[in-house]
């Protein structure tokens, strides 16, 4: 069976983002207390007892509400309940029973799911008789918690566990491959990312920013389980103005340092941007898989030369980046949309491609003896060997006499000439080159 999935949910601003990053162990939900900040499903890996599972967190549920926005985060949360295992309904102990409590308790009775209720900021456990009031919400014993300060969890997560189906699949994966969307904001990553789950797991809005977590969606294709995340637009600092908005953008940054393939979404229409060479930077920088996918393609008007002219421009303006992969897409007719996952699977398998010693070397004598490295300084660069250390990203390590006098242009020479042999496609190589004494 999969593995359980717990939903959290309740109206705005209860602490239930607070509650999620301390199960998850780490800030992953925005915390603001502004109504509203979380607006998508985030997802985490949570963990008690060696006890596995997924954890969502939701937008609060405002059932009154006709905004575009807030009646979108509300059919978010419906979509997280009906995949939940196990629904954690938070509400607030020093506030009391409110309306918007004893509505969203009815939306939960009509679910048939296992509902866990958890009295929320109940913060010295010396005023517990706040508690006896959620009893009138009909949904059973409420458990008192302190998210703020992780006080009652372990009872919460006991009881949690207690739930889950026996047959439920409750260990650790290792397995996935991690994707992360990014791109400026608009560019079309949500869409992208609903075409190739089939479903709208991602709030789709024309409102530029309308992402502001990085969003973990796990889905499984042809055997192989994925974790994609879509992350919140990146865009100039001198735009940033929120404090939300300056978190979203670190969080997108280290949705690219969590993943193992990153896909950069361009706007067709808008064509390539200095931020999204920044982005693509970024990435590089940290030696992560990446597939570049121009999106809307649908809305250029095409000759026999339009693919020619913007893969040019994008090579030219992503020079450093040539291993990389080009799509053209339409997320919203679906075209191509399919390659995406395909291609990323081609890059994840040269991420995790070794190269063995006596090959490498091979190729490296050969390099030496077609183009011998320059003298620097009146000292020749002498190169012994080489081997690969490691994969996801592969690394090679290559033993000199003086690791100062290697130039940069030698250093892309010789990966250019273990690129002709394995390729390589969607990868950087990580080269670093050491003096033979050294370890």
């Amino acid at each position: 069976m999969a593995r359980p999935v717990v939903t959290i949910v309740g109206r705005p601003n209860v602490g239930k983002s607070t509650l999620f990053n301390r199960i998850a162990g780490k800030r992953i939900s925005i915390t603001e207390d502004t109504p509203g900040v979380t607006r998508d499903r985030i997802y985490a890996e949570g963990e008690w007892l060696d006890k596995y599972f997924t954890l969502i967190d939701t937008g609060g549920i405002e059932t009154n509400n006709t905004d575009t926005i807030f009646a979108q985060m509300r059919i978010q949360a419906e979509i997280a309940i009906e995949l939940a295992d196990v629904v954690l309904f938070m509400v607030d102990g020093k506030e009391g029973v409110t309306a918007a409590d004893t509505e969203v308790a009815q939306l939960l009775r009509k679910s048939k799911k296992e509902i866990i209720l958890v009295c929320n900021k109940i913060d010295k456990f010396v005023n517990t008789n706040n508690v006896f009031e959620f009893y009138n919400l009909g949904l059973g014993e409420p458990i008192a918690v302190s998210s703020t300060e992780a006080l009652g969890l372990g009872d919460l997560l006991d009881e949690v566990i207690s739930k889950f189906d026996k047959d439920s699949n409750t260990e650790e994966d290792s397995d996935r491959i991690k994707i992360a969307v990014i791109g400026k904001p608009n560019a079309g990553k949500s869409s992208i990312i609903n075409k190739i789950i089939g479903q709208d797991r991602v709030i789709v809005s024309e409102i530029p920013g309308t992402t502001r977590d990085a969003i973990d969606t796990e889905f499984e294709r042809g055997g192989q389980k994925y974790t994609i995340i879509d992350t919140a637009g990146i865009r100039r600092k001198s735009r940033i103005s929120e404090t939300v908005e300056k978190y979203s953008v670190i969080r997108a940054f280290t949705a690219v340092e969590r993943a193992d393939v990153c896909v950069l979404v361009i706007d067709a229409d808008k064509g390539i941007t200095e931020q999204d060479i920044r982005i693509a930077g970024y990435a590089h920088d940290n030696y992560k898989g990446m597939v570049i996918v121009v999106n809307k393609w649908d809305l250029i008007e095409k000759d026999d030369k339009t693919f020619k002219k913007f893969n040019d421009d994008i090579r030219n303006q992503f020079a450093y980046m040539t291993y990389a992969p080009i799509l053209t897409t339409s997320a919203l007719t679906g075209q191509r949309v399919n390659k995406i996952i395909e291609t990323v699977n081609e890059v994840y398998s040269f991420r995790n491609l070794r190269v063995s010693t006596g090959v490498l070397n091979d190729i490296l004598i050969e390099a030496v003896l077609m183009n011998q490295p320059r003298t620097v300084k009146g000292k020749k660069l002498k190169i012994f060997y080489g081997t690969q250390v490691s994969v996801n990203p592969p690394k090679f390590v290559i033993f000199v006499n003086d690791n100062t006098i290697v130039h940069f242009s030698y250093q892309r020479y010789l990966e250019n000439k273990i690129r002709e042999a394995f390729e390589f496609m969607g990868t950087p190589i990580e080269m670093e080159f050491r003096n033979r004494s050294e370890k």
